[in-house]
Formats: structure tokens, C-alpha cells, sequence
């Protein structure tokens, strides 16, 4: 039975994980094999179905886009290699795509001071000689990964990823809550937390802009969300036809402002530091950075594991699937019809808060779940290889 008392346990306020040589931490080791372009997918999926620990990253672009897409590519698949959780990676790509090449990618991987090797597949002489030269790189890259140890490590190696999805009623009453007193709580300590989903900040924007530490910030939340409406009103149509979304309505969200007030509670009271567009790299200041995306699950999350997140908080009203490959998703929720139909996607359910649990014992629970899948408890998603949501927000047409 869950305690609806408040604890004086003290917060924990550190975390075992894996130190880097640039200084970052990871809540996981993998050998990520990464695709360069479309066209490399099926080498990286069979070289990554070969090799245990190892994840695949695929996708549909790396080609055919105009330059400033092709940099947003070419810029998310260098955030996901430098990624903390991926221990060592391989970059494979079928021909030549300047801008976005397999030794592009590994030169600003390599960076970061860990091992990355580049595969090329008409160099190598075909996909079958590709996958054999990969899978011998990634076993004896695995075989070094395997011998490294954890090590106790504070809260400020920690950048929390936030975001939420099918957002109902009971969101910004229960969960979203709890996730905030979360993000304060690991900024306290020294952390750090990302908040995304900039059309779910839409009526909220004055709230957050009071948050900033600066001024400059605050003026970019509300210059981020003008400009994210002006590009919908670009289209021919009004972001209102398509937010809230179906499921939204049928949770009993009306407005997208009313959605808005909700999500931000996922930020708590916690000072903003810093604002910054979609999948760059946050940087090391404790207190909450704020990523311009859009609200789309799959591309707002890959925004949040290129800026460097290892762990997020996926909290949902309506219950969810979502799962990041590279960053660890705990999805919890507030809603109790959906904590008993999706308990086998839900890893932290906090129902009992519409029961008189106050926000901080229901919080206290998803901050343990935080530390305890940063420093190795396997989330449901990974459990079940859900890996679904890795998408690159683009900002033009192919040619």
C-alpha cells in the first residue's frame, strides 16, 4: 500500500552510472550503431540483431535534403552519438552525402572522447562485407565496454528529460505535478532538467518567461512560440484543428491553452536557465533549459537525447507506448483507468493523488524511479524492445 504521509527520508542525491572522459555520465553503456542515411538501415539493424547490448538508430533522411535539413540531421545524429548512454558507436552510411557522411558524423562524435569507428558501405565492397566489418569492430568494441564498472556520481551529472502525451484532465492535476516537484528537487541538487514542446506552451508562455533568470530568455519562449504559430498559419490552417488532439478532447482538454497549463506543470517552480532550439546540446549550468520543439512525441524526445538527456519522464493521461532507443523513458501516470489498462506500459503510477497523497509523496516515488533507472533498473520499455520514437524534426521539403 502507498504511503500518503510525507517522509523524512532524506533525498538521495546521487546516482551510479558510467563516467566519460568529457565528463558526462551515462545510465547506460551501449554500443550504438548508428545510420548515416536511409539507405544504411538494414546493415545497421543486422549488425545490431548480431551483437548483444548494442542498439540500432535508423531513419529516413540523409539524403535529398535541402542544407539547412540536411544540418538538422546531420546535427541530431551527432547529438545521439554523443549521447552519454552510448558508450562506444559505429557509424555506417551506404555512399558518400556531404554534409552528413559516416566520417563526418564519427569526427564530431569522437569529440566527446569515446571510441567511434565509420562504416562505408560501397567502400567496404557491399552490405554483407559492411555488416561483417561492423559486427567484428562492435564485438571487440562491446568486449571493452563490458569491462567497465559504474561509479557513484552527483546529481549534477544528471540532465532530466521532460515531456508528456495524451494529455487529459487528470494531467495537470496529478502526474505533471509530481514531475514537477521532480525537476525542482533534481535542480536543488545540483541537476539539470529539459522542457519541451513548444506548441504545448501556448497560452503558458507568460508563466514560463517569468521563470527566466534573464530577460533575454524570457523574451525567446514567447518569440519561439510566435514563431512556431506563424509556420502552422504558413500552412493554410489554424494550430487550433489540430490541437488539442482527438484524444486530448476525449480526456476533456477544450483549448490548447488549458493543454498548455497542464504540461507546464512538468517545470515546477524551477528557474529557467537557458532556451535553446531543437536537438543542440544543453549546457552544464544547473537549473532548467527549455528546448524550442514541436509537440509531435517522437520528434520532441529526439530533440531532448540529442541535447544530452539520459533519463526522461514521459508522463501521459491517457496512457502511452513511447519509447526513446538511447535515453531512458520511465512513462508514469495520474489517470486511473489508464494506470489499470496500460500497466504493462506504466512504470510509475501516481493515482493515489486524487486520493489525498500529497504532491510530494506521489513525487517522491517518481524521483526514486528517476535515480534508480539512471543507475540501471530496466524500464518497462526497454524490457520490451518498445523502441518507437526516434524522429527528426525537419524544417524543409526533399528535393
Amino acid at each position: 500500500m502507498k504511503s500518503r504521509t510525507s517522509s523524512n527520508k532524506r533525498l538521495r542525491k546521487t546516482w551510479w552510472g558510467y563516467p566519460r572522459e568529457n565528463g558526462d555520465v551515462g545510465s547506460r553503456n551501449y554500443l550504438l550503431i548508428l545510420s548515416g542515411t536511409l539507405y544504411a538501415n538494414p546493415t545497421c539493424e543486422r549488425v545490431a540483431r548480431t551483437l548483444r547490448h548494442s542498439i540500432a538508430i535508423t531513419h529516413p533522411l540523409g539524403r535529398c535534403q535541402i542544407a539547412p535539413d540536411l544540418e538538422r540531421t546531420f546535427e541530431t545524429l551527432v547529438g545521439h552519438g554523443q549521447n552519454a548512454n552510448a558508450g562506444a558507436v559505429i557509424v555506417i552510411d551506404h555512399h558518400r552525402e556531404e554534409g552528413c557522411t559516416s566520417d563526418e558524423i564519427a569526427h564530431e562524435i569522437a569529440k566527446t572522447g569515446k571510441r567511434v569507428e565509420a562504416v562505408n558501405i560501397r567502400e567496404s565492397g557491399g552490405a554483407i562485407e559492411a555488416t561483417a566489418k561492423a559486427t567484428r569492430i562492435g564485438m571487440e568494441m562491446l568486449r571493452e565496454l563490458s569491462t567497465e564498472l559504474r561509479q557513484e556520481v552527483p546529481l549534477s551529472k544528471l540532465l532530466l528529460g521532460l515531456n508528456c502525451g495524451t494529455s487529459d484532465t487528470t494531467s495537470g492535476l496529478s502526474h505533471n505535478k509530481a514531475t514537477g516537484w521532480v525537476t525542482e528537487n533534481v535542480i536543488k541538487a545540483g541537476g539539470r532538467a529539459l522542457l519541451a514542446e513548444t506548441t504545448e506552451m501556448m497560452g503558458g508562455e507568460g508563466v514560463l518567461a517569468d521563470k527566466c533568470i534573464k530577460p533575454a530568455h524570457g523574451k525567446r519562449i514567447w518569440k519561439m512560440v510566435e514563431e512556431m504559430e506563424e509556420r502552422i498559419l504558413a500552412c493554410g490552417v489554424d494550430l487550433r484543428g489540430s490541437q488539442p488532439t482527438g484524444d486530448n478532447m476525449e480526456g476533456g482538454l477544450t483549448t490548447i491553452e488549458e493543454k498548455s497549463l497542464g504540461a507546464i506543470q512538468k517545470a515546477g517552480n524551477a528557474p529557467i536557465v537557458d532556451v535553446i532550439p531543437w536537438a543542440k546540446r544543453a549546457s552544464k549550468k544547473s537549473g532548467l533549459h527549455v528546448m524550442d520543439t514541436p509537440g509531435h512525441g517522437g520528434e520532441s524526445i529526439t530533440g531532448i537525447a540529442a541535447g544530452g538527456s539520459q533519463v526522461l519522464i514521459f508522463s501521459t493521461g491517457g496512457g502511452h507506448t513511447i519509447n526513446h532507443p538511447l535515453m531512458n523513458t520511465i512513462r508514469i501516470t495520474g489517470n486511473p483507468l489508464s494506470a489499470k489498462l496500460q500497466r504493462d506500459t506504466t512504470d510509475v503510477e501516481v493515482t493515489d493523488i486524487f486520493e489525498g497523497t500529497p504532491i510530494e509523496v506521489a513525487g517522491r516515488r517518481v524521483y526514486d524511479e528517476v535515480l534508480d533507472v539512471a543507475s540501471g533498473k530496466m524500464t518497462k520499455a526497454e524490457i520490451l524492445h518498445e523502441d518507437n520514437a526516434f524522429a527528426i524534426n525537419r524544417c524543409g521539403p526533399s528535393v
